[in-house]
C-alpha cells in the first residue's frame, strides 16, 4: 500500500505542476536530481557498475520506457490539457495491458482467477473515475489522449523489460543509469520545444522536491524491487489502486467531490487487487 500511496501522488504533482513549469523541463531537472542522488548512494554503498555492455543496455532501455517515455507522456498530455481523471484512466488500462502481454513475452501463466482479478480491479477503478471522465471528457483533444495512451504501452513494456532482463545489475546502479538515459533524451526534446520554464515558485519547488525524493527514490524504487520479486502481473494489478487513492487525495487536498460511486469503486478496486495479488495457484 506504502508503494501505492506514492504512485497516486505523480498525478497530483502532474496536475500542481502544469501551471508553473514546462513539463519536459521539469522532468529533466528531475531526472538530473534523480541520476545524482542514486548515483551517490552507489558510490557511498561500493556498487559495482555493469561489467557487460549488454547490462547497459538492458538498464537504458528499461529506463527510457518506465520513465523517460512514460513520465513524459503523462506531465506532456496532462499539462497540455488532458484532465488528470481521463490520463489516469488511460493509464490505468496497464495490468490488463501487462497480463496480455506476460504470457508471450515472459512466460509467466496467468490463472483465470487473477484474470478475473483484472477485470474486477478495472471496474473499480473505471467506477472511481466516471464522475469525472463524464463530465471532463469532452476537453480531452486526441492528441492528447494518443500521448496517454503512449505512455501507458512505455510502462508497461519497461515493467516486462526490467522483468526480463533487470537482473545481474545493483538497483541503485541500474536506477542511476535508468535516470540518466531519460534525461539526456528528454533535455533535447525540451531545449527544442519549449521554453524551459520553471517559475520558481513554491508550488514548483514543492512538486519538483517530492518527485525527487518521494516518486523516483522512494515509488521508483519499490517498483523495481516488486518487478524482481513477483511476477510482472500481480505487481501491475496494484496499478488499480491508484485512482481511489487519487480521488481520496484530491478530496483532502482541493475538495474534489468524492460521491457514493467512487467509494464503491474503490471498495471493488481493491477487491480485484485482493484476488490477483492472493493467487498462487
Amino acid at each position: 500500500m506504502l508503494f501505492v500511496s506514492i504512485w497516486a501522488t505523480g498525478f497530483l504533482v502532474a496536475r500542481l505542476v502544469a501551471g508553473h513549469a514546462d513539463p519536459l523541463t521539469f522532468l529533466t531537472i528531475r531526472f538530473a536530481c534523480g541520476t545524482a542522488i542514486f548515483t551517490g548512494l552507489a558510490t557511498l554503498a561500493g556498487a559495482s557498475r555493469p561489467r557487460e555492455p549488454r547490462l547497459w543496455a538492458n538498464a537504458v532501455v528499461a529506463g527510457l520506457l518506465l520513465q523517460g517515455i512514460y513520465l513524459a507522456g503523462v506531465f506532456w498530455s496532462v499539462s497540455h490539457g488532458l484532465p488528470a481523471a481521463v490520463c489516469a484512466l488511460i493509464t490505468g488500462l496497464q495490468p490488463l495491458l501487462t497480463a496480455a502481454l506476460a504470457g508471450p513475452m515472459l512466460g509467466d501463466r496467468v490463472t483465470r482467477r487473477q484474470w478475473m482479478g483484472i477485470l474486477v480491479g478495472l471496474i473499480g477503478a473505471t467506477m472511481v473515475l466516471a464522475p469525472q471522465v463524464t463530465s471532463s471528457v469532452h476537453a480531452a483533444a486526441p492528441v492528447t489522449v494518443a500521448v496517454a495512451a503512449l505512455a501507458t504501452v512505455a510502462i508497461t513494456l519497461g515493467t516486462i523489460w526490467q522483468k526480463r532482463s533487470g537482473g545481474g545489475v545493483d538497483l541503485r546502479v541500474g536506477a542511476a543509469i535508468q535516470f540518466a538515459a531519460s534525461g539526456l533524451v528528454i533535455a533535447p526534446v525540451a531545449l527544442l520545444t519549449e521554453d524551459m520554464r520553471f517559475d520558481g515558485s513554491w508550488e514548483a519547488w514543492s512538486a519538483l522536491t517530492w518527485s525527487v525524493i518521494g516518486l523516483s527514490v522512494g515509488g521508483m524504487t519499490l517498483l523495481l524491487m516488486m518487478i524482481g520479486r513477483s511476477a510482472v502481473s500481480v505487481v501491475a494489478s496494484l496499478f488499480y489502486l491508484v485512482p481511489p487513492v487519487v480521488a481520496v487525495l484530491a478530496f483532502m487536498l482541493f475538495g474534489e467531490a468524492l460521491g457514493a460511486v467512487q467509494i464503491a469503486g474503490l471498495i471493488v478496486a481493491s477487491a480485484g487487487v485482493a484476488i490477483t495479488t492472493r493467487d498462487r495457484s
